[in-house]
């Protein structure tokens, strides 16, 4: 018993050197400008939308076909897949190794899936970029959380995965409340490396964009939900989905300019976060 727990620890030990390479590191960073490249793509193009002009509203994915359309997409493609896969990597680490200090207490169980769901999600985007460059992707724009949904739906038990995901996603939005109001995310930096003015400029950018993401996934996870309640994908709207309906509503402009600013702020704040992030491998 004794060798099998000490093969397990050598295991372990290999894995977590393995996940703190500098080189995989470097990408991580890679991966926190690429993923706030694409959440200000998101927000300038609701931002244009909110004030009429121009602009549209779209996801994640949208915004990587709206990026790698010119003549360097194929590069920025390969960026994207490089840096986000590493930060996809990041995810499962973060969950597993807990470099962030989350805990094994209930809160920390919570945060640390989250970290494993955002390995999931990223992985997902990178291989759709992967079919971008292999020229496999459906052309056009479609809801990937409403197409998602509608497959869910059709296997037995469909409509309760899809109440529950609805439900899991209206918590999320939540708790990135909870983090907007408490900042949390400073602990996740290296603070002893910025002054007083780029911890103040960060930390509002944090806290506003958690804002922001914090509204939209509630929506979602609303939309989600009564797409699973009533059997019906047509009701389940992802980012793009939730952005017109904030627009639809009374004041709509404002609101949606509030939460598109917000957007670019989050894109601002993963810059930030390349930079000042405590990985695996960073010091204490």
């Amino acid at each position: 018993m004794a060798s099998v727990h000490g093969v397990a620890q050598k295991a372990r030990s290999a894995t977590r050197r393995g996940v703190s390479n500098p080189w995989l590191e470097f990408l991580e960073r890679v991966g926190y400008v690429m993923r706030g490249v694409i959440y200000a793509v998101m927000g300038v193009l609701a931002l244009g939308l909110a004030l009429g002009i121009g602009g549209g509203a779209t996801d994640q994915s949208g915004s990587l076909k709206l990026l790698t359309g010119g003549p360097t997409g194929k590069a920025l493609l390969l960026a994207v897949v490089f840096g986000l896969g590493a930060y996809s990597i990041w995810g499962f680490v973060r969950a597993i190794f807990d470099p962030l200090h989350r805990g094994r207490d209930a809160p920390g169980i919570a945060e640390r899936l989250g970290f494993a769901w955002s390995g999931v999600a990223y992985a997902a985007i990178v291989l759709f970029a992967l079919r971008l460059l292999a020229g496999t992707s459906q052309a056009g724009s479609h809801d990937s959380a409403q197409s998602t949904i509608a497959r869910i739906l059709t296997v037995p038990g469909g409509q309760w995965v899809a109440i529950v995901i609805g439900v899991i996603a209206i918590a999320a939005g939540l708790a990135q409340l909870v983090e907007a109001a408490r900042a949390t995310f400073k602990k996740d930096l290296k603070r002893f490396d910025m002054n007083r003015v780029e911890k103040q400029i960060v930390d509002g950018l944090g806290r506003f964009g958690m804002l922001s993401r914090a509204i939209t996934f509630g929506l979602v996870g609303w939309f989600v939900l009564q797409g699973g309640l009533h059997r019906d994908p047509n009701q389940v709207h992802g980012f793009a989905g939730a952005f017109i309906f904030l627009l639809d509503q009374p004041y709509g402009r404002p609101l949606l300019g509030m939460v598109a600013a917000g957007f670019i702020a989050l894109g601002l704040h993963s810059f930030a976060c390349a930079r000042w992030i405590r990985l695996l491998g960073s010091r204490p």
